[in-house]
């Protein structure tokens, strides 16, 4: 029992870390550690999906794409895996896959985890339920794009940013921020001044420090709190599945 734990908590992906011991000992063994490199692409659209990442540190960026345009769907931290289509049994995605944030992730062949969860369907539903967390993410973001202002979206998106690292300094530049929101460089860097003044971040080179995280969060629109607790109402779920099942495990057996 104590090795178990011991291992459970060599494991920072959240998804992996949640998934029950004789399930976890089944992938782990399929499992590779890997480098996230700032600017790799881990996944081009419309292209054969050859691993899943598992993140572990950093942030993985899930990009839509269109004639000379490219906007964030997306982000996928310590709490998910990339890309997803497989788990919905596709080969291909439809995102650009790419890391913003450097860090490290375990990685499976996809053939590996398709194989994994027809021979362990638990790992399937377990894998789903974050699929579904990430599909409310992804609405959330278009419909935030085309309602709220720069200000509210920065904020929402910095505050998304914080807890996919599991932190609060963020090493990320302004052009990035501008990419990713769909702003010019100009009204990004004017907002974030204006932050700053406000004592809600500290900017230095390359990086975002948050100095004061409840009030970035009350700046922010209400998609943050509708994303955040997507993805709270995933780990509660998975969290009651496994309280369920140890329950039943421990329940006297009736003569």
């Amino acid at each position: 029992m104590l090795t178990q734990w011991r291992k459970r908590q060599l494991i920072r992906n959240c998804i992996l870390r949640s998934l029950s011991p004789p399930d976890l000992d089944y992938i782990r063994p399929l499992l590779e550690p890997v480098t996230l490199k700032e600017r790799s692409v881990l996944q081009e659209p419309n292209k054969p999906v050859g691993h899943v990442s598992f993140v572990e540190t950093g942030i993985i960026s899930l990009m839509t794409l269109a004639t000379g345009s490219i906007l964030e769907t997306a982000m996928v931290g310590s709490h998910g895996f990339a890309p997803v289509s497989v788990v919905l049994g596709a080969r291909t995605s439809e995102h650009r896959s790419m890391v913003l944030v450097s860090g490290n992730a375990l990685r499976i062949r996809a053939d590996d985890l398709e194989r994994a969860m027809h021979e362990r369907p638990q790992i399937r539903e377990h894998l789903l339920r974050y699929v579904q967390s990430l599909m409310v993410h992804g609405s959330q973001t278009a419909l935030c794009g085309v309602r709220h202002q720069l200000e509210q979206r920065l904020a929402c998106w910095l505050c998304l940013a914080c807890d996919a690292l599991e932190g609060d300094v963020l090493p990320i530049t302004h052009d990035h921020l501008s990419a990713i929101l769909g702003f010019r460089r100009a009204g990004v860097t004017e907002t974030l001044n204006r932050f700053e003044e406000q004592g809600l971040v500290r900017k230095m080179r390359g990086i975002l420090q948050i100095r004061d995280r409840d009030l970035l969060e009350r700046k922010a629109c209400c998609c943050y709190k509708t994303i955040a607790n997507a993805y709270i109402c995933q780990k509660s779920s998975e969290f009651a599945v496994r309280e369920m099942r140890t329950e039943l495990r421990t329940m006297p057996k009736e003569l």
